[in-house]
């Protein structure tokens, strides 16, 4: 009788071949698998700092991206407003006061856009009075921090959001 070499069913030649023989390389193979598997899946969270201050953005930039934030920037509303109808943000760190577009038109025109998910905005702004901040929320704000801000204010900040 001839013997021929036939795979175990359910399994290829191919697969056989690849197959570690050392049960203990296959389970640490299986765990480098695995664990390749769920960070791929895990959804890269998204900030847009948008501030006419250079300075601003590398403060805010660096907060934001130690908490886990892929982080990009825009110097002004209009240009905010152009990254977000490409890909919107999760967060997006705003100032009130810039040239071209405030960040009130800004806040009010990005609500106004649809999309799957809107992203959280929080206004960081030396605006400062109740009615400031009352008309910064209305138009679609999520949030407010009072510059000069820390990393603690913009942390809770984030946190009252769910975003900390």
């Amino acid at each position: 009788m001839i013997k021929r070499n036939v795979p175990p069913a359910g399994k290829t030649a191919a697969e056989n071949a690849a197959a570690p023989a050392d049960p203990a390389q296959r389970v640490v193979d299986e765990a480098k698998a695995a664990y390749a598997a769920r960070h791929a899946q895990a959804r890269v969270r998204r900030c847009l700092v948008v501030d006419d201050s250079r300075m601003i953005r590398k403060v805010a930039r660096r907060i934001v991206e130690d908490l886990g934030f892929e982080t990009a920037e825009a110097e002004n509303g209009e240009e905010a407003l152009a990254r977000c109808k490409a890909a919107m943000p999760d967060l997006i760190l705003l100032d009130w006061n810039m040239p071209v577009m405030s960040g009130i038109e800004f806040v009010t025109r990005l609500r106004a856009l649809p999309a799957d998910r809107a992203p959280r905005v929080v206004f960081c702004t030396s605006n400062s009075g109740a009615v400031d901040i009352h008309k910064g929320i209305e138009a679609g704000a999520d949030e407010y921090v009072i510059k000069p801000f820390d990393e603690a204010s913009l942390r809770a900040k984030l946190g009252n959001i769910g975003l900390g």
